[in-house]
């Protein structure tokens, strides 16, 4: 990543005063190196602190220097997350944003630059843990076929794209981020039986590759009118650049009005869908756990809520008192 001017920091971390933007840009090539997040990541986190920096010009009427950042109250912040709910911003969303905050305050603490304590002064939204939705069998089938598609005036191989990429999240489980971090080199087709995947924080872990996402990945490749580099993405969009996660979502929009699916029908339902389907099949918990690249068991363990319908009906089946 090459460092930006002095004018092009302006630009991108306006209003702030030369001296926090110029920081600010530092963090970003620390995030993209040392820590090596990932690019979606750097841009949301640059995003949330554009969002902060505009909020403190305005709450302080005037463009925000780095004397303004190390001098925050708690009751700034708190002011911030006043102003974001406003702006109808949920917990999660507020969440991320105060972790994103936080770690720029604890890159300038390490930088000598100031303290990072009323960062941690202020609680962390609650948030609701929602259970999965996933779709019935049929359903996530529906969506990932490609036939289904036949009524749409896009072109074949856009169609086929979408599929393919819907194919890799209810057929091996992967977030639609790794399925589009994938390059035409890692595509699995042929004899490939397996695919090598990198996730959150860098993690690889290894997941099987069934027939009908082979085929899905071979008819889009077959099909794509752009020469695909083999360091390039796999997936690309309508001008042949990287595919925006933005299209597929919409992609799944469209089949939820067209197959009558409930708003919960969205390309991570697919990815619930991959692991809630295989629990029902009697998939155990640490194998899925592996192959969606869980941390955490307890992580998973949700999906147990989701099926209990499957294992109340094995209970009264089998179990001497359940009849």
């Amino acid at each position: 990543m090459v460092a930006s001017s002095s004018s092009e920091r302006a630009l991108v971390f306006a209003p702030a005063e030369a001296d926090l933007a110029g920081l600010a840009e530092a963090w970003l090539l620390h995030l993209s190196g040392e820590r090596r997040v990932s690019a979606l990541t750097a841009e949301a986190y640059a995003r949330d602190l554009r969002q902060f920096l505009a909020f403190l010009a305005e709450h302080f009427g005037g463009a925000p220097s780095l004397e303004t950042f190390a001098e925050l109250t708690p009751a700034d912040l708190r002011a911030f997350m006043t102003a974001r709910r406003n702006q109808d911003v949920g917990s999660r969303s507020l969440s991320r944003q105060l972790a994103g905050l936080r770690s720029f305050a604890r890159f300038l603490e390490r930088e000598g630059k100031g303290k990072a304590l009323v960062f941690s002064a202020v609680r962390t939204p609650k948030l609701a843990r929602h259970l999965p939705k996933p779709l019935n069998p049929t359903a996530a089938c529906e969506v990932v076929d490609v036939a289904n598609r036949t009524d749409t005036e896009r072109p074949a191989w856009v169609l086929a794209r979408d599929a393919a990429v819907l194919g890799l999240l209810y057929g091996a489980g992967l977030r639609i981020s790794e399925a589009l971090s994938l390059t035409r080199r890692e595509a699995p087709i042929g004899e490939t039986d397996a695919l090598t995947v990198t996730g959150k924080g860098r993690k690889t872990r290894m997941v099987p590759i069934i027939e009908p996402v082979r085929r899905g990945i071979e008819s889009y490749l077959a099909l794509c009118p752009y020469p695909l580099p083999p360091q390039g993405p796999l997936f690309v969009g309508a001008k042949g650049g990287p595919l925006s996660p933005r299209i597929i979502q919409l992609a799944v929009e469209q089949m939820r009005g067209a197959l009558g699916l409930p708003k919960s029908a969205t390309p991570h339902a697919l990815r619930h869908s991959f692991a809630t389907h295989l629990l029902g099949r009697g998939g155990d918990l640490r194998t899925i756990q592996e192959l969606l690249g869980h941390a955490s068991l307890s992580t998973t363990q949700l999906y147990t809520a989701v099926d209990s319908e499957r294992l109340l009906e094995a209970y009264r089946s089998a179990h001497p008192r359940g009849r």
